[in-house]
């Protein structure tokens, strides 16, 4: 065998770049042997089914998509008209949000119809596949069985162009993002729409308290534009809406506390359940035994394991 010639490809390589490319090989060879283990094939197949799905259902919609997206977008042209966004008239289905939430979107609605859908899509699509992507890498099986039965309101969201998704990612984020960031996140998309509020608990402690902070400049700017305001709840109250599957969201909203914790419904576990009852049976029973005791020394340690709790919650302990 002829030895290797001065101007081999090998030659030509230096050495950082073969260790680099050692490492993309021995990465691409873990992900391979990955692809063996049953769970995470199963998972590969479900989504593999689920996305074909939905893209086949996206694409035979075409032009008749983005109902929802395509109100916000005329809201925000109508109210810069000197129109009301509530009432727009035409095509256009009305714009059903907070009044001061409208420059929100300017910056997006100032760009035409046909460059704005691709927009508002594509960025509902990325930010949902990294969101997943965060996920599977954790559980896989369980984030395809997840995005399985999600893929109703997925596909509703994808479709309509609906902000739903946008609010669950908000408060996904805010989850990894300091506590102003986090609680102002989470803020806005309660601002916007009333199932945010319910995931409130999924917050880190301190990112609760700015919430509330935030949450209350939010009712003030209602309160500065009350009138629009009642214009706008009357609409949400009373436009007509179809069955709201895209609500079925909110439990993508819980994903990232749920596979942070090993455990987190240990207590329903067949196996665990019988010795929670116990403990809580007993702690129940020494509550009342001390109550019973020293009534008034109950109560002030009632009302200091409460403040502790409270302060707790919001981070302030």
């Amino acid at each position: 065998m002829n030895a290797p010639s001065e101007h081999s490809l090998v030659g030509h390589i230096d050495g950082p770049t073969r260790r680099r490319a050692g490492v993309y090989a021995r990465a691409i060879r873990r992900e391979t042997s990955r692809l063996r283990e049953p769970r995470r094939l199963l998972a590969l197949v479900l989504l593999g089914l689920t996305g074909g799905l939905m893209i086949a259902f996206l694409v035979a919609r075409g032009e008749a998509a983005g109902a929802d997206a395509r109100a916000y977008w005329a809201g925000v042209r109508v109210w810069l008209g000197g129109g009301d966004p509530f009432n727009p008239g035409g095509v256009f289905l009305p714009y059903v949000y907070a009044p001061w939430l409208l420059p929100l979107f300017l910056p997006w609605a100032i760009l035409p119809w046909s460059v704005a859908w691709v927009v508002w899509r594509g960025a509902n699509v990325l930010l949902f596949l990294w969101s997943a992507e965060w996920a599977y890498r954790r559980h896989p099986l369980a984030t395809a069985a997840a995005i399985v039965l999600l893929s109703p309101g997925l596909i509703t969201t994808f479709d309509t162009g609906n902000v739903t998704l946008l609010l669950t990612l908000a408060v996904w984020l805010a989850q990894f993002s300091g506590p102003r960031l986090g609680g102002a996140l989470w803020a806005l998309a309660a601002s916007m729409k009333w199932f945010p509020a319910v995931l409130f608990v999924f917050l880190p402690p301190r990112a609760r308290a700015w919430g509330l902070v935030v949450g209350a400049l939010a009712v003030l700017l209602a309160l500065a534009t009350w009138p629009d305001t009642l214009v706008q709840i009357d609409t949400a109250l009373n436009f007509p809406r179809p069955l709201r599957v895209d609500y079925l969201l909110i439990a993508w909203a819980a994903v990232p506390w749920l596979w942070r914790h090993a455990h987190p419904l240990w207590w329903a576990n067949r196996r665990e359940f019988p010795r929670a009852a116990h403990l809580a049976r007993r702690r129940v029973a020494e509550t009342w035994a001390r109550v019973r005791r020293d009534p008034e020394g109950a109560r002030l340690r009632a009302r200091r394991g409460i403040r502790m709790r409270v302060r707790s919650f919001f981070g302030l302990a």
